[in-house]
């Protein structure tokens, strides 16, 4: 094998186009799952506004969604010995039902 070849094994190129790389935001997110997958449903939700939808749905396999999980809780780690404690305020209660799903 050439070096290139080398340098290339086990790397993968990532593409963002300008739109993707804009992001949508978010402000609750709804996670369902099943046997087979875990479904994270990521809602824009304003003050005064009887309706939200749903601005992007990830579907993961329930290994992806614990790799997700732990690198989630690593990024975290990391951000608050460089900024400080993350504090997390009491929210009102959303006028919504979902059902029992859980939120974050």
């Amino acid at each position: 094998m050439s070096d290139n070849n080398n340098q290339q094994q086990g790397q993968i190129n990532i593409e963002l186009d300008e739109a993707t790389a804009q992001g949508i935001y978010s402000n609750l997110a709804i996670i369902n799952h099943s046997a087979s997958e875990f479904v994270v449903d990521y809602v824009c939700i304003m003050p005064g506004t009887p309706k939200a939808k749903v601005k992007s749905r990830i579907i993961l396999t329930p290994q992806h969604a614990k790799r997700l999980l732990k690198a989630l809780g690593e990024n975290i780690h990391r951000f608050e010995q460089a900024h400080g404690e993350i504090k997390e305020f009491e929210q009102a209660p959303l006028p919504l039902n979902f059902g029992p799903t859980g939120q974050a």
